[in-house]
């Protein structure tokens, strides 16, 4: 039998959306799957060395907000400066009294898993991004030789 194949397009930049394609990819990677992880986009940030990941409540309904707060404070006071950095503040710290990895070390895991990593060459060149910027071990293709492997594989996922 054909090991599983599982694909994965990460598309946002944000603190709360790097977590969901490598904790997806290192546990397929863990279950035998075999696993790649397409960053396209905002996603591109999850590639670089120095990750500087914010979270806002903003547009974001389904975030549980600490004291209620989603109950009693308007959407608007969510443009206040510093709400972002306060919030982010807020998640990380919740992230760590849970116990919950960092997104560094999630995604040192997916590599040691043997996970692929792709930036897309398309959105790097389009944002004249350095690929210094980039961690080691990824690798730069074009949506093409994506899907070459998304199109044979058994779970294919956007986040």
């Amino acid at each position: 039998m054909d090991e599983k194949k599982l694909a994965i397009i990460a598309t946002k930049g944000s603190l709360d959306w790097a977590y969901p394609p490598f904790i997806l990819a290192s546990t397929a990677a863990a279950l035998g799957y075999e696993s790649q992880i397409f960053f396209t986009f905002y996603g591109l940030q999850l590639l670089k060395k120095k990750l500087d990941l914010q979270v806002t409540p903003l547009g974001n309904p389904g975030m549980p907000m600490p004291m209620g707060m989603d109950k009693w404070f308007p959407v608007l006071g969510m443009t206040l400066p510093g709400m972002q950095g306060m919030m982010t503040g807020m998640m990380k710290k919740k992230m760590k009294d849970k116990g919950v990895a960092s997104i560094e070390d999630l995604r040192d895991l997916c590599q040691e898993a043997d996970v692929k990593l792709i930036a897309c060459q398309m959105t790097v060149d389009l944002f004249d991004m350095d690929s210094s910027e980039f961690i080691d071990g990824i690798e730069y293709a074009g949506a093409a030789a994506f899907f070459e492997f998304a199109g044979e594989s058994d779970i294919c996922l956007y986040i």
